[in-house]
């Protein structure tokens, strides 16, 4: 759980080519985690789940290729590694991705379509409460920053938030879960520590 770190489990890595993935590493710092910045491929085989942070997409992907990252990952994920994408890392985990620039890839591992950007550009940013049930009773603040929104789902596929309008902005599959927001930006630990409890169920 949670603040119960214990000193022969395996850090959590959260990928550190482009992005807020600052953020992340302190969120988990705070939960009691040791957190791990992951550069490179070797990193990989000594966590116990990965956080890819939010960020622009393309340059996550062109990035991961360039310093070997990308393969691996795409293993890691195959071989039941917990993994949770957080906007631009959703867009990185879903199989199928909507409005990518040429050449464009993603790890995949989540059977989903998104569409990048489906908010807007910047300036269309906003915050909205969300219903999350897993999480409790609480709502959820959630920021919205170029955000992609999912816009179909495998069966296999659970939505764990959606909006108003019901469109889907957070979802898990097996080892797998990304939200379309930003949980690491507004104080609310609940979908880290959420994470961190799956990472540590399935090791």
């Amino acid at each position: 759980m949670a603040g119960k770190h214990l000193v022969d489990q395996l850090p959590i890595g959260v990928l550190a080519l482009q992005g807020d993935f600052r953020e992340h590493l302190h969120v988990l710092q705070q939960l009691g985690e040791t957190a791990v910045a992951v550069k490179t491929p070797e990193q990989l085989e000594h966590i116990a789940g990965l956080i890819i942070p939010g960020g622009e997409s393309s340059v996550i992907d062109k990035l991961a290729r360039l310093y070997g990252l990308a393969g691996p990952i795409r293993s890691a994920i195959s071989g039941g590694l917990p993994v949770y994408g957080t906007c631009a890392g959703l867009i990185m985990l879903a199989d199928t991705v909507l409005d990518a620039i040429e050449g464009q890839q993603s790890f995949g591992g989540l059977d989903i379509v998104v569409r990048r950007n489906a908010f807007g550009s910047q300036t269309d940013s906003f915050e909205t409460d969300l219903v999350v049930p897993e999480l409790g009773e609480v709502p959820v603040r959630a920021v919205f920053i170029r955000a992609p929104v999912v816009i179909s789902m495998g069966p296999d596929v659970r939505a764990l938030a959606t909006l108003d309008d019901g469109r889907v902005v957070a979802v898990a599959q097996g080892t797998l879960m990304g939200t379309s927001f930003h949980p690491e930006i507004t104080g609310d630990t609940r979908f880290h520590e959420y994470f961190v409890s799956r990472v540590r169920s399935s090791s």
